[in-house]
């Protein structure tokens, strides 16, 4: 983060380091797969494998409207937080996992408002996939425009792809999700 902002350029940065010393397993979820990424790309060897998380890669699937929307809509949330258009905040939000109505949840608000926006990030996939890094790409099915990115992020990657549904994008609380993590993670020790 840059002045309480989020930015996946000095995430990547951070997380460079720390692989560097650990090399770990690195799982990552939504923003934070960008920087996530960006550093495995950096220095492949320096993780055991990568597990990813409904990432906002809107790159990897050009020309799919659903896609261009919800990147418009992000943008507009990150922009303008809780200025945003409500009607667009709101569905943003709920494809996010915020409830449908109530309290807005103006702390993380705050905090992405300013945000290096995700689609200027371009991760080396060609690089993390040629170094041979095992992935598992994972997603809620509960919007087919992170489908979408999630399908193609797998293909990329040459990954194993997951679909754990019942908890929408907080997908490592859906049912079976943790046993198919620690299934993955214990097949890349």
């Amino acid at each position: 983060m840059v002045g309480g902002r989020q930015d996946f350029a000095v995430d990547a940065g951070d997380l460079g380091r720390v692989f560097a010393q650990w090399r770990p397993h690195v799982v990552a979820h939504s923003y934070g797969v960008l920087g996530a990424l960006l550093a495995i790309a950096e220095r492949p060897g320096c993780v055991r494998s990568v597990t990813v998380i409904e990432p906002p890669l809107y790159f990897l699937a050009p020309g799919d409207a659903e896609v261009a929307r919800l990147e418009k809509l992000g943008d507009e949330v990150l922009t303008r937080g809780a200025e945003a258009d409500p009607a667009m905040l709101r569905e943003f939000l709920g494809i996010a996992g915020a409830p449908a109505s109530g309290r807005l949840p103006m702390e993380v608000l705050r905090r992405t408002v300013g945000a290096r926006l995700p689609g200027q990030a371009r991760p080396d996939l060609a690089a993390i996939r040629a170094a041979g890094v095992p992935a598992l790409v994972a997603s809620g099915g509960h919007a087919g425009a992170l489908e979408r990115i999630c399908d193609r992020l797998a293909e990329e990657l040459g990954a194993r792809r997951v679909v754990a549904v019942g908890a929408g994008h907080f997908v490592p609380a859906a049912p079976g999700f943790a046993e198919q993590l620690a299934g993955f993670l214990a097949s890349n020790e």
